[in-house]
């Protein structure tokens, strides 16, 4: 899919905001829509029929709600209805898992699923729900993302905001949730999905932050709709209508990324994630024995090459390879250490392999597991060396870096081979030169780039340089 420059443009910034753990994102309706929930029209189309109103034609639904509280003289039938549409399990969305691999620690929805923390779940990461007042005081141990429900959660539907008066008086009765969000939304660059704006609650919130800040945030439209029947008089109307909308929202800060069709956001969302990986690189390798390199040469190596990715803003994710692991180690901390301003031991994962089995599985399923999980988190994996002694202490490929590779390849990240390194380096470059069009597809720049540190006169002594001018090409 080609991308708008404006799409491009905020994939950049947000992918930069992401980086120094500054994104955040709302949800609305729309983004539990595709996975099977009900938007505010269809939750309260019953309702309005038993009223004699037609949920078509009403524009302020949160006053329709109201009219049915109002004659009914009870909240008991929207609190159910809550209960049957939210109640059923229903499976995150692309969208919803895209965003919860990313790293974006603050989560705010109007929706009372449970698809947003569901996600998270299967990311590996720990929600805290914060859906009432109450919540609020208190952090949950250990936790990866907070998820703001300000209108409530379908575990309480009795609290949940559903009408007029409740709107009315949300900044009394939730007014340490508006104070949170106002305070997120001057301090974080947010990203706005399956959100119509007309929420009355964000709002009141918006409101006063177009004098307070000059954060830039962002959300998706979907450019107004031409029906076949439409005149042009009617045609001119819509457009128009849809460029003050967008103007309005710059009020709030808020840039508006016209888009043809909804189905559009989880490509954009998975453009992002692609840019945000290519700044984690996962170093596969393992040494008994270095070859045509001597021990000191090759650690020396390794150790610039681990320094000089921190150095570059980059994360390093290592699994603690044998005879490799702790020269990764040293050179990115020495990194760290020597300019703690700039650099955060945040940028070293480190994963070592388990030693025993667990829980009734054996070793080579649990190191297939770690190995999957390792190289997920990034979108660039390094290969030098990869060698192991055998039962009769040969040195031998090892099987464990080939079989990284494989998996490089499977998630579809990015490999770079060091062949010059030998090993198993030099035998997937060997593999992959055959088919490195199709490997490298979009990309054949990097193919000779690549083929510079694989040759056996390969300069050592630039390895690195040229390592990092390739990471920096894909970051482009």
């Amino acid at each position: 899919m080609a991308l708008s420059r404006e799409v491009e443009a905020f994939i950049k910034e947000y992918v930069k905001d992401l980086g120094e753990d500054n994104a955040a994102v709302f949800a609305g309706a729309g983004a539990s829509k595709s996975s099977g929930f009900v938007d505010w029209q269809e939750l309260l189309r019953d309702i309005a029929d038993e009223i004699g109103l037609k949920v078509e034609i009403e524009q302020d639904l949160i006053a329709l709600a109201q009219f049915h509280v109002n004659q009914l003289k009870s909240t008991a039938k929207l609190s159910r209805k809550i209960i049957e549409e939210f109640s059923e399990q229903a499976e995150p969305s692309e969208t919803h898992d895209i965003l919860a691999r990313l790293p974006i620690r603050t989560y705010w929805t109007t929706n009372y699923d449970t698809l947003i923390e569901d996600a998270l779940g299967r990311a590996y990461k720990v929600p805290d729900i914060k859906h009432s007042i109450e919540q609020l005081n208190i952090t949950r141990p250990k936790r990866d993302a907070v998820v703001y429900k300000m209108h409530g959660d379908v575990s309480l539907p009795s609290k949940a905001v559903l009408y007029k008066e409740q709107y009315e008086q949300y900044y009394k009765t939730h007014e340490p949730f508006v104070t949170a969000l106002s305070g997120d939304l001057i301090s974080k660059t947010f990203l706005f999905i399956g959100f119509s704006f007309t929420d009355p609650n964000l709002d009141y919130v918006l409101s006063r932050l177009h004098t307070a800040t000059k954060r830039n945030h962002y959300c998706f439209m979907r450019r107004e709709v031409i029906l076949p029947g439409d005149d042009e008089e009617l045609q001119r109307y819509k457009r128009r209508k849809q460029e003050l909308r967008v103007d309005d929202l710059k009020r709030f800060g808020i840039q508006t990324l016209l888009i043809d069709d909804y189905a559009e956001v989880p490509l954009i969302l998975a453009a992002i994630e692609a840019r945000f990986l290519k700044k984690t690189v996962f170093v596969s390798g393992s040494a008994e024995d270095f070859g045509t390199w001597n021990r000191n040469e090759a650690q020396d190596f390794i150790h610039t090459l681990s320094g000089s990715l921190v150095k570059n803003n980059y994360r390093v994710v290592n699994g603690f390879g044998w005879g490799v692991g702790s020269a990764v180690i040293n050179g990115a901390l020495e990194m760290v250490y020597a300019s703690p301003g700039r650099h955060s031991e945040d940028q070293l994962l480190m994963r070592p392999f388990p030693q025993f089995p667990s829980k009734g599985r054996d070793l080579k399923t649990l190191w297939e597991e770690y190995r999957q999980r390792m190289i997920s988190l990034a979108g660039v994996a390094i290969f030098l060396f990869g060698n192991k002694r055998d039962e009769t202490g040969q040195v031998i490929v090892a099987n464990g870096v080939i079989r990284e590779f494989e998996i490089t390849l499977e998630q579809g990240r990015i490999p770079i081979p060091i062949g010059v390194t030998g090993y198993a380096a030099q035998r997937i470059w060997e593999q992959l030169a055959p088919k490195a069009k199709d490997v490298y597809r979009d990309m054949e720049w990097i193919i000779p780039m690549i083929e510079e540190i694989c040759v056996e006169q390969a300069n050592r002594a630039k390895l690195v340089d040229k390592i990092i001018t390739i990471l920096q090409h894909l970051g482009k």
